[in-house]
């Protein structure tokens, strides 16, 4: 190349073909080599996201709910099961392309049209799947359905499990507000837990110990993955993986117990509510009440009743409105309970006298008496240097309830009499030394018994107690000005107090963890009602539930026995000797028993008749010296302790005498779940079913 062919006439240059091809060549082989190139990235590097896309296109994977997991009592039997049932479905193809077989389908399962197109279209169920319009459709159903398939295009029966309650038949009522129920998934527990692996369609559990161990006893859904068309219609089924069960949950509940304890509940409040109250001359409303049985070394919750109660069957496939209707109105009563609510965790009552723990502890603790220190009582009590006119919520004058005039008592008979004038004066003689004892010496020890805190039972909804004192109404000023006026702490409020009166409030499953903490000797433990999560399918435990301290009371050895001494003559001599006389079908002396009796005031004298009548406690432990169970029962509107609560525990008791409660039974190949509960003895006195027995009428039993 030179200057001079540059400006040469192309015609004069020599031809140079071999440099051209070489050229095209080149070019040509640069494509040729990208082809390849691109083609071994797609066929090769991309082949697995290539294949991905194209079955992304083709399949379609359903979730296949898992069964929940069993609920066992702590002998292995079966308080939640599962049940296959059938279920009638429908197409959405089928009905697309035939309109006609939504009336159809709807006269079938007793729906309108407009009810199944509302199934249809509802977005909780897979497009894959055919959507579901009756749960535990009767065998007459499905054989005419079978026997007329040709006049229903697109509807067939699929099985479906739901839940079963094989204790108490069809009451389903064994432990209900315990148990809980499952329902539908709600849109905020979905948000809740977005990597949980549920579906709209899931089932949630919605109260009791359903939903405290739901993440144990959903399960691990399986899958279906489907082949679909171009239409996006399922074509058939290329795997499956199946669904894993639940853990199986075993509780500390004793079957036997636990319907010993709601008979005895519901036989008392019916008792109560058909016995006119000595002292108002009214027949009680006793609306709403709680029994509870709870071991005293463990905190494991052996029985618990809440009264009125419910069916649970009426839960299973979905409540009816008419049935939820039902029992919400009572919710709305004031002159009803709550059957939704479960009162030995959510009821909040004034103690009433079983509050007299606490404030004894604190004054043998703090040294304001001693065990033997006597105080007279007059009947008649008048706060040192109390002015009615101060304002004080609570006055300076305070009479005897019940020991009317008992002159000089101790601290062992005060407790046994339930004296509520010694108690006054305890009252009285910490507020008026708060120099010395500070300003809060018996809140102080109603924390460390718990009671102005939740205990942590594994049960959802669980209400906080509160103990009276100036920073509680300043509180509750702030919230409720017109509610709580007073917010001065006078003589007279911490009077009220001391012998838990006032805006003292405490649960039933609260006191119980106190006077457990008291009968074992100071040592506080969670109240728990599972006892174990174990696997179905190799029985393997998955998680044990172990006891857990939760606190510590000191009680020197000389003052718990002075005042367990005078726990114990509360049923021998004291308030309740009366109705043990009447209703304890054992001996005392092989089979002793101490409690206390409470009658907490609820109304001022704007209450209706039968609602006036006070709150009824009483608390029971034993067997003494060395007391393994702790018997709690509150009844609202009943009366007196002695007379309207001390029945059902002395009735709970006499069941406890006969069958002593015994370890927990893990599940196993040699003892499976069963729907067969444990055989009970007869309660104590219960008489043979020859024996004709006559009711008697006694003397209602000394106020308490």
């Amino acid at each position: 190349m030179n200057v001079g062919a540059l400006v040469q006439n192309p015609q004069e240059l020599p031809s140079r073909p071999n440099i051209r091809i070489a050229v095209i060549g080149v070019i040509f082989l640069a494509l040729f080599a990208t082809m390849v190139l691109r083609l071994w990235d797609l066929q090769v590097i991309g082949q697995k996201s290539a294949t991905a896309a194209v079955n992304q296109n083709q399949i379609r994977t359903v979730a296949v709910p898992a069964p929940r997991g069993q609920i066992l009592d702590r002998n292995g039997t079966i308080l939640v099961g599962n049940q296959v049932q059938q279920e009638i479905v429908l197409s959405r193809n089928a009905a697309l392309n035939d309109p006609g077989i939504i009336s159809k389908v709807a006269a079938l399962v007793g729906e309108t049209p407009k009810q199944v197109n509302q199934a249809l279209t509802d977005s909780q169920y897979s497009v894959y799947q055919p959507v579901p319009l009756l749960v535990g459709a009767p065998i007459a159903t499905i054989q005419y359905l079978e026997e007329h398939q040709s006049e229903f295009p697109g509807v067939s029966v699929q099985q479906t499990t739901v839940r079963t309650y094989p204790q108490g038949g069809s009451c389903g009522c064994t432990a209900a507000q315990v148990l809980g129920y499952v329902g539908a998934i709600t849109a905020a527990e979905l948000k809740a837990h977005p990597s949980a692996g549920y579906l709209p369609t899931s089932q949630y559990g919605q109260t009791g110990i359903e939903q405290q161990y739901e993440q144990y006893l959903r399960g691990v859904s399986g899958t279906d993955q489907l082949s679909v068309d171009a239409q996006n219609q399922v074509v058939g089924t290329l795997h499956k993986t199946a669904p894993q069960a639940g853990d199986l949950l075993v509780t500390n509940i004793d079957t036997g117990l636990q319907q010993a304890v709601q008979q005895a509940l519901a036989q008392d409040i019916s008792g109560d509510q058909h016995t006119v109250d000595p002292t108002t001359g009214n027949y009680p409303a006793a609306d709403s009440g709680a029994a509870l049985v709870m071991d005293v070394n463990t905190g494991a919750i052996l029985a618990m009743a809440s009264f009125p109660t419910y069916n649970l069957n009426d839960w299973v496939g979905g409540i009816s409105q008419a049935n939820y209707n039902a029992l919400f109105g009572g919710c709305q009563s004031v002159n009803a309970g709550c059957p939704l609510q479960n009162y030995a965790i959510q009821g909040l009552y004034t103690p009433g006298s079983t509050f007299k723990l606490v404030t004894a502890t604190a004054a043998l603790k703090d040294g304001l008496i001693s065990p033997t220190t006597y105080i007279d009582d007059t009947g008649l009590f008048t706060a040192a240097g109390c002015n009615n006119s101060a304002g004080a919520a609570a006055g300076c004058t305070f009479h005897d309830a019940e020991a009317v005039g008992a002159g000089y008592v101790d601290l062992q008979k005060a407790l046994a009499i339930s004296d509520d004038y010694y108690f006054y004066d305890l009252g009285d003689m910490f507020y008026n030394q708060q120099a010395k004892y500070g300003p809060t010496p018996i809140q102080d020890v109603a924390d460390q018994y718990g009671l102005d805190q939740v205990t942590g039972i594994d049960l959802p909804g669980e209400a906080q107690g509160r103990v009276d004192s100036q920073p509680e109404r300043l509180l509750l000023h702030k919230e409720a000005p017109a509610a709580f006026p007073h917010t001065t702490w006078y003589a007279g409020d911490n009077i009220e107090m001391a012998f838990g009166q006032g805006a003292t409030l405490v649960t039933p499953i609260g006191l119980a963890d106190a006077y457990a903490t008291f009968a074992n000797g100071g040592t506080k433990y969670k109240p728990e009602v599972g006892a174990a999560l174990v696997n179905p399918a190799n029985d393997k435990v998955v998680r044990a539930i172990a006891p857990q301290v939760t606190g510590h009371v000191s009680i020197p050895a000389y003052d718990y026995q002075q005042m367990l001494q005078g726990f114990e003559g509360v049923v021998t001599s004291g308030t309740a000797a009366t109705t043990f006389s009447q209703y304890a079908h054992f001996s005392l002396g092989q089979f002793r028993i101490a409690g206390k009796t409470g009658t907490a005031d609820v109304c001022s004298g704007s209450c209706s008749s039968g609602m006036e009548e006070p709150n009824a406690w009483f608390v029971g432990f034993g067997p003494i010296p060395n007391p393994q169970y702790v018997v709690v029962a509150v009844v609202q509107h009943a009366g007196y302790g002695a007379q309207a609560a001390a029945p059902a525990v002395m009735n709970i008791f006499n069941y406890l005498v006969t069958n002593p409660v015994g370890g927990v039974v893990l599940p196993s190949a040699t003892h499976p779940p069963s729907e067969t509960p444990k055989p009970a003895n007869p309660a104590a006195g219960t008489p043979p079913p020859t024996t004709t027995t006559t009711t008697t009428t006694t003397t209602a039993p000394t106020q308490g």
